[in-house]
């Protein structure tokens, strides 16, 4: 290689680089810019069914209603979703008296089936018969008749 060479040929090789390093940082940008996109849509998409949790008096609930909540707060709220469409361990609480029948079981939907899976428990959900009494029954019942 002749001495007149090595300028030329280490200009070509730094402008190299430079493009290189060019396209790499756009390419970047690019996966960065989608990554984040992509990311709003996610939280965007899956925040749609969810509502902030409202205070007893902005859900205009009764002492009675109130008093379920806490009972269904303590108990409930871990496998059920209140005011989500979907489940958590157990199936949404979400207008469950709306429906005819009970999701998952297909008994009716009204106070008498609910207090017996409430009391004596069915398939994965625990009995609470011993754990709650019939007043606290009766108040996650008025509770639930508000989802």
């Amino acid at each position: 290689m002749t001495p007149a060479l090595l300028p030329l040929l280490y200009y070509c090789t730094s402008r190299t680089s430079e493009v290189f390093s060019l396209e790499f940082n756009i390419r970047n940008r690019n996966i960065f810019l989608l990554l984040f996109i992509w990311a709003i849509l996610v939280l965007f998409v899956s925040g749609c069914d969810i509502e902030r949790r409202r205070s007893d008096a902005e859900l205009g609930l009764n002492a009675q209603q109130a008093a379920g909540r806490k009972i269904y707060d303590n108990y409930c709220d871990r496998c059920h979703a209140p005011y989500s469409s979907h489940g958590r361990q157990g199936p949404s609480m979400k207008h469950i008296f709306r429906k005819q029948y009970l999701p998952i079981s297909g008994m009716p939907a009204n106070d008498d089936r609910v207090t017996d899976i409430i009391k004596m428990g069915r398939n994965k959900m625990p009995s609470y018969g011993q754990v709650l009494n019939q007043q606290q029954i009766e108040d996650l019942l008025a509770y639930l008749h508000t989802l």
